[in-house]
């Protein structure tokens, strides 16, 4: 008989997942509480509970080429970075070509997931689930949570002293949906990420005065990137990772950081970060250097407290009669139908092996999708952990000892300890991570085969951009248009852009090697010469 197995969610990691379990031979049944597919994408009018949730004008901050399903490239005319619903339509059509919808309850909420009496022996999982007011339960093979980590609002209002007295509105950016009902208003919006930075550049064409309020600061990047390509067809490479993971840190780190500031220099906008060597996943920001030029916005440092009408920063300085505090302060990871310790097997902390997989359980039947994120697009990312994921559960895939995934958790800790600054943190270096899912799966391009059998192919995947398709040339689930879609995506990338043709050409990736050789052999020169 196939194994049964419950899917939460019906976003991108949810129809993933499906699909997989479809791969694999396994028996799917996702519960999804919304009425339609998309998850955070589904843009709607107002914020539902236990939903993520997305303002109007959100566009894609990766390009279409790195964030599809690695057999399902975006139409050739679709824009390199999409708007929300262009993207909802492209995950429709998916779903649609996979055959996926069918295996959707949709309305359908998981109120419980409980282990089943004889779950040591078994692995089985209690699933309950409610719809109109009506409970069932039923018992799966596994469960793969692919309820994502952008639901519950981190608002962390203990931290302001006098917010309780503050006499404006206050909400969080989850709530937020246009700009036009704060004309003419005076905003502060607490957090520099992307959405705190994407809502006050958007509101600073119609509000009075908007600040942004950072505790740390962040580098902010622009989706046009060396010669007008999109920003991760230039930059998440595998010779730049290469580059970045063997050259010696102070070189690695100069480097990052000249990245960073190549299109204006941080200090000068108050932008900063206070450790701009730390590999946080930076802003994507178009129009916020430029708005803050035309003293729209203004960038301030935490604020120290509050009162009635006014914030106080830490510099000294007050922003007077506040109409409005936005706090685009992140998400907190919660699974309201599931054990804490399950996730969180040790000090409260989240504790899954390869950000996957709870290490303690005495079968591994359970998969968390899409608790990761990276410089790299999520669809990728959660298509390859739910090929995976699909194949422990089904047997073809072994998982180490207990001590060994727990060692392996640790290891990944402290890396991100040295790299993020934070241990706890769910970023993960995309290629890295991405080779060592493939790796498991036999899904993962061996380089040095392909430049002895397809040169003209080795060199595009070394040196251009790490897209998906790359993960469906070899193994299971190998995708036999993997080839022609990596040599033909400049193609595609530029098509949407042919509205006026002068002459389009494609970047050059030996001039790109030669370039971007040539400082780090020139500072690695002068580092031997000084030693």
């Amino acid at each position: 008989m196939k194994k049964r197995v419950a899917i939460v969610g019906a976003g991108v990691s949810g129809l993933a997942s499906i699909r997989s379990c479809l791969e694999e031979g396994l028996e799917p049944t996702c519960f999804e509480r919304s009425d339609d597919i998309g998850g955070l994408w589904k843009f709607s009018e107002h914020t539902e509970e236990g939903r993520a949730s997305i303002y109007r004008s959100v566009f894609t901050n990766s390009s279409k080429e790195m964030m599809c399903f690695p057999d399902f490239p975006y139409p050739d005319d679709f824009p390199n970075f999409m708007h929300n619903s262009k993207l909802q339509e492209y995950i429709t059509s998916f779903a649609k070509e996979k055959n996926l919808v069918k295996y959707i309850q949709f309305e359908t909420f998981v109120t419980s997931i409980n282990k089943y009496p004889d779950f040591s022996i078994t692995g089985k999982w209690e699933v309950t689930t409610e719809k109109n007011g009506k409970k069932e339960t039923a018992v799966f093979d596994a469960v793969m949570i692919c309820s994502g980590h952008h639901v519950y609002p981190h608002l962390p209002k203990d931290s302001f002293p006098g917010l309780n007295r503050f006499k404006g509105k206050c909400f969080h950016s989850r709530d937020y949906k246009e700009p036009e009902i704060w004309r003419g208003k005076r905003i502060l919006v607490i957090g520099l990420g992307n959405s705190g930075c994407d809502i006050a550049a958007e509101l600073s064409h119609i509000a009075q005065q908007v600040i942004i309020s950072s505790r740390s600061g962040s580098w902010v990047m622009s989706r046009v990137w060396n010669d007008g390509y999109p920003w991760d067809m230039m930059v998440i490479t595998r010779f730049q990772t290469f580059l970045k993971n063997n050259l010696p840190t102070t070189i690695s780190d100069w480097w990052y950081m000249r990245q960073m500031n190549a299109r204006f220099k941080h200090e000068n906008y108050g932008l900063m970060p206070l450790n701009g060597t730390l590999r946080k996943e930076p802003v994507f920001n178009d129009e916020l250097p430029a708005r803050i030029l035309c003293g729209t916005v203004s960038i301030k440092p935490n604020v120290k407290e509050f009162t009635e009408t006014s914030a106080i920063f830490e510099d000294g300085t007050v922003f007077e009669a506040i109409d409005c505090v936005i706090f685009a302060t992140g998400y907190g990871y919660a699974y309201p139908f599931l054990d804490d310790s399950i996730i969180k097997s040790r000090n409260n902390e989240v504790t899954l092996y390869k950000g996957i997989f709870p290490p303690q359980l005495e079968k591994p039947t359970m998969a968390v999708i899409g608790l990761v994120q990276s410089l790299g697009a999520a669809i990728p990312t959660t298509d390859l952990q739910a090929r995976w994921a699909t194949q422990v559960i089904k047997g073809t895939c072994i998982l180490p000892s207990v001590k060994d995934m727990m060692d392996d958790i640790d290891e990944k800790m402290g890396r991100k300890l040295k790299l993020f600054g934070s241990s706890e943190t769910i970023q993960t270096d995309y290629i890295v991570y991405m080779d060592e899912l493939a790796s498991f799966i036999g899904a993962k391009p061996n380089i040095l085969q392909l430049f002895l059998k397809d040169p003209r192919l080795a060199i595009e995947v070394f040196f251009g951009p790490c897209s998906p398709y790359q993960f469906r040339l070899v193994g299971p689930g190998k995708w036999s248009g993997a080839r022609n879609a990596i040599l033909t995506q400049w193609d595609r990338s530029l098509k949407p852009m042919k509205t006026r043709v002068i002459g389009v050409q494609k970047p050059c990736l030996y001039f790109r090697l030669l370039r971007l050789l040539g400082v780090p052999i020139l500072l690695i020169a002068l580092f031997f010469v000084l030693i």
